[in-house]
């Protein structure tokens, strides 16, 4: 959410960014509600200043009966022309909250303008791409091959876009959230969190899932406004929401690992083979709440917390600055990690970095207490992935993958493996 202030003050600033998104917000009719709005409030206002004068002049001692009997008609139309004013207020107000949930944030200004990911820029790239003397196999193939994924299995359970792993796989996977989790703990300086993962419409509102994207959402049908989480991002960040921190409890940096749940609605003949894009998926997510004037120091170096994984694990990667068009609706700003996969001789996201700014934090009501204006503000909040797991496993399998079918385990995963080195 914006701050009122910004649309009504800064409306160019406001306008260039959202013609940078190709968003079709209509920002004037917002403005528009929103100043008949405020016009209401000042009526409103002035109609109970009448009121509170009226009502002092009836019971002056010194006033006649045929003009009390006036005045108290006159304090009966006013209060009709309130009733109808208060609830035309009520009704602008919802409207104009509806429509504030609507506006994506503004993009800072360093964002490149562009209208897809093909117009991301490259950043900087990390290690060296493997080479093989044999055609390397996707990852479907290699778990298929010796059974330690079962797509088959998955299907008769829950129907398309889920897995199944088994043996060396399976703990593959378990191995790289417990590493994950130990890096950004023990060695990045991140809080471990365990958080539900059911989450109230409330907390999707504060972080922006909703309203707008209702459709990638799975809602629990049989309780009022729950939800599965697309990401612990919503339950981190909201752990401040409604809430006044004190100066000296910011930076928060939480790290989380649970399970994510997206419909993945419009994304219908996207991966549809293989992991790359499913319902359910698990992630290690990173948050941060910080001042203001130190959240885009704090998204270099989040950033780099993620990173750290792909290096300890010695993936290629490249880092991606988003362009407006491919920024998603919370972010001011976003980097994506993108990682090699041999088998589609391409770079493929897996992890996107964002400052969401105040956008979050004012929607949560969550705010801190500013020792130098001595008011409240609005802590900047971040997040980003560090990493997604089964994008990670599917880059460990690709990049690690042997001619006869098995897969070398990195170095630095063994000690989470019981020293094995390969499946």
């Amino acid at each position: 959410m914006l701050d009122p202030k910004i649309l009504r003050k800064e409306t160019k600033k406001v306008s260039l960014s959202l013609e940078k998104r190709a968003s079709d917000f209509d920002l004037d009719s917002y403005l528009e509600i929103d100043q008949k709005m405020r016009d209401l409030i000042s009526n409103v206002e002035q109609l109970r200043s009448s009121k509170n004068n009226i009502s002092k002049s009836i019971s002056s001692p010194n006033i006649s009966e045929n003009e009390k009997s006036d005045l108290i008609s006159e304090v009966g139309m006013i209060n009709k022309k309130l009733k109808e004013s208060e609830q035309s207020l009520n009704d602008l107000s919802e409207q104009t909250k509806k429509m504030s949930l609507e506006i994506p944030n503004i993009l800072d200004e360093s964002v490149p303008e562009g209208s897809s990911e093909e117009d991301n820029i490259e950043v900087r790239s990390w290690g060296k791409l493997p080479k093989f003397d044999f055609e390397p196999r996707d990852h479907s193939e290699l778990g298929e091959s010796n059974g330690g994924i079962d797509f088959e299995s998955a299907a008769k359970l829950s129907g398309s876009r889920f897995v199944v792993m088994k043996d060396g796989y399976a703990r593959l996977h378990r191995a790289l959230k417990q590493f994950m989790l130990d890096v950004q703990t023990e060695e990045n300086g991140y809080t471990e969190m365990y958080v539900p993962n059911i989450v109230r419409s409330d907390c999707l509102e504060g972080t922006g899932q909703l309203p707008k994207f209702a459709d990638d959402q799975y809602k629990i049908e049989n309780e009022e406004g729950l939800y599965l989480i697309p990401t612990a991002e919503v339950p981190l960040t909201n752990l401040i929401r409604e809430s006044i921190l004190e100066e000296d409890e910011l930076p928060i940096k939480m790290t989380a690992h649970t399970p994510c749940f997206r419909q993945e609605a419009g994304s219908y003949g996207k991966d549809t083979k293989g992991m790359i894009r499913q319902h359910q998926f698990e992630k290690v997510e990173l948050v941060h709440i910080v001042k203001p004037d130190e959240s885009y120091e704090a998204l270099e170096e989040l950033t780099k917390n993620a990173e750290s994984i792909l290096q300890k694990l010695n993936l290629p990667y490249r880092l991606m600055l988003l362009c407006s068009g491919d920024t998603g609706f919370s972010a001011a700003k976003t980097y994506d990690l993108e990682v090699w996969l041999p088998s589609q001789e391409t770079y493929r996201e897996i992890s996107s970095c964002s400052n969401c700014e105040s956008f979050q934090s004012r929607r949560m009501k969550a705010r801190y207490k500013n020792s130098e204006s001595k008011q409240t503000d609005y802590p900047h909040s971040l997040n980003g992935s560090g990493l997604a797991i089964g994008r990670t496993l599917i880059a460990v399998l690709e990049n690690y993958q042997n001619e006869d079918g098995s897969v070398t385990i990195p170095d630095i995963l063994r000690p989470y493996m019981q020293n094995r080195e390969r499946i």
